[in-house]
């Protein structure tokens, strides 16, 4: 006679379910808690400087400081408070060759008067007669608009600002 051997159907789950439960390991909660490191007691110095890869630049951490441009009101007319000065007015003149040699000796008479960021100066030389000057931009890289004993030219009576307009007696008419 042969022997049948017969396994009772809960034996095989259970076997399972230990061999299961032994390979997960030991629960977390009874598991060791992990040990803090302490505090650093250095100071930074005491750290090594991070370097940089070859050829990165940082940039600047302070812009550079430079006086604010002048901000001045379309709707008047007021002196520059020399920025620019006459001088500036004058060399950006003789640069544009519309002075002749007689001019040598112009000096200003009224302004550089300021209105936005556009410019009205007179010039007088003795024997001649006024030249007025229009200029425009910053007080460094000013642009010579027009020049001459009447400036009210499109160019002026389309961009200037009212003040340059009435101090030029361009705005009546």
């Amino acid at each position: 006679m042969q022997r049948v051997r017969v396994m009772m159907p809960w034996v095989v789950p259970l076997a399972v379910l230990v061999a299961s439960l032994s390979a997960c390991g030991q629960p977390p909660e009874l598991a060791p808690r992990p040990t803090v490191p302490p505090a650093p007691t250095g100071t930074a110095a005491d750290d090594p400087a991070p370097t940089l890869p070859p050829g990165f630049t940082l940039p600047p951490t302070d812009p550079p400081t430079a006086d604010p441009p002048p901000s001045f009101a379309e709707s008047v007319a007021v002196p520059c408070a020399g920025r620019p000065d006459a001088s500036v007015v004058l060399a950006l003149v003789r640069r544009s060759g519309t002075l002749p040699g007689a001019f040598e000796r112009a000096r200003a008479t009224t302004g550089p008067l300021c209105a936005g960021s556009w410019q009205y100066t007179v010039l007088t030389v003795p024997g001649k007669e006024p030249l007025q000057v229009v200029s425009k931009g910053l007080p460094d890289a000013l642009t010579l608009v027009t020049a001459g004993t009447d400036v009210c030219t499109v160019d002026v009576r389309t961009g200037a600002p009212f003040g340059i307009l009435a101090a030029a007696s361009c705005s009546s008419g």
